[in-house]
């Protein structure tokens, strides 16, 4: 996740942990001609019933990413996301997310808001007195994918969030079908694992090979077994040199998950005198 926010991708295999995530995921899966499709089933049935049953969420994030050839250090962020509500074609609650960073030191403090559709379509970022990120004192509003949102960050905030992944994963992995073998993508799954204590399903999806589309060599997707969805996500890319170690691409955990706890717009105002925003 950028540290202003963002859904991390997969590989269409790892669209398997989704698919678990909102899915009955311990029946056995049905004989298919690809092995992604019953997790492509799945996944879209996963996706139907977070529409159902998911409005927003409040967690802490902990995030770790490559950026080009560096490894940045961890970063800790208080995270509000209210997902998008219609009514027939009319949107009544707009996507959004709220970030306020708690450590490191140098981010500590900084808030970020975004709503899709308002504020011009800019996030609106403020960073406490002394910040060197923006250089520039204060509050800014700027393009979500542009120079100063993205630097140091693999997405965009508008990435962000359980549902955007859940459908990102959905059409990467339809593509990836298409154009690779089922021998290519090997799945394995560990009961009983736990992150923070919460027990989990971990779900560890490999590339033998290389091959053009993938996105990972391994990925490790941490799944709760009584809320349906990931907690953890770490991919890692192929070794630079034959018997080396796989190179950490991306991490993310979410901590301290609280689902529908009736996030308002109050909670995405930059007005709101809760934040520090001017």
């Amino acid at each position: 996740m950028s540290p202003l926010g963002r859904s991390l991708p997969l590989s269409a295999c790892a669209v398997l942990v989704q698919l678990i995530a909102c899915a009955a995921w311990e029946r056995p899966a049905a004989r298919a001609d690809h092995p992604l499709d019953p997790a492509i089933k799945m996944a879209e049935e996963g996706l139907r019933r977070i529409d159902a049953s998911i409005r927003d969420y409040t967690a802490v994030l902990v995030k770790r990413e490559r950026v080009g050839d560096e490894l940045q250090p961890y970063e800790y962020m208080k995270l509000k996301v209210r997902h998008e509500q219609r009514k027939g074609d009319r949107i009544v609650t707009p996507f959004s997310v709220y970030l306020k960073f708690i450590k490191p030191e140098e981010l500590k403090g900084r808030e970020v808001i975004y709503v899709r559709g308002k504020n011009d379509g800019k996030l609106i970022a403020h960073d406490p007195p002394g910040s060197w990120t923006y250089k520039i004192a204060g509050t800014v509003r700027i393009e979500p994918d542009g120079f100063l949102a993205m630097r140091g960050n693999r997405y965009p905030i508008t990435e962000i969030g359980i549902r955007n992944l859940v459908r990102r994963l959905i059409e990467v992995a339809k593509e990836e079908r298409k154009r690779n073998r089922p021998q290519d993508c090997v799945v394995k799954f560990y009961q009983n694992a736990k992150i923070n204590g919460r027990v989990c399903t971990r779900i560890d999806v490999l590339h033998p090979v290389k091959r053009p589309g993938f996105r990972f060599h391994i990925a490790r997707i941490f799944v709760d077994k009584e809320r349906g969805i990931p907690i953890r996500y770490e991919a890692y890319d192929w070794p630079p040199e034959p018997g080396g170690q796989p190179l950490l691409l991306e991490e993310y955990t979410y901590l301290k998950v609280r689902l529908n706890v009736g996030l308002t717009d109050r909670d995405f105002d930059p007005a709101n005198p809760d934040y520090a925003f001017q």
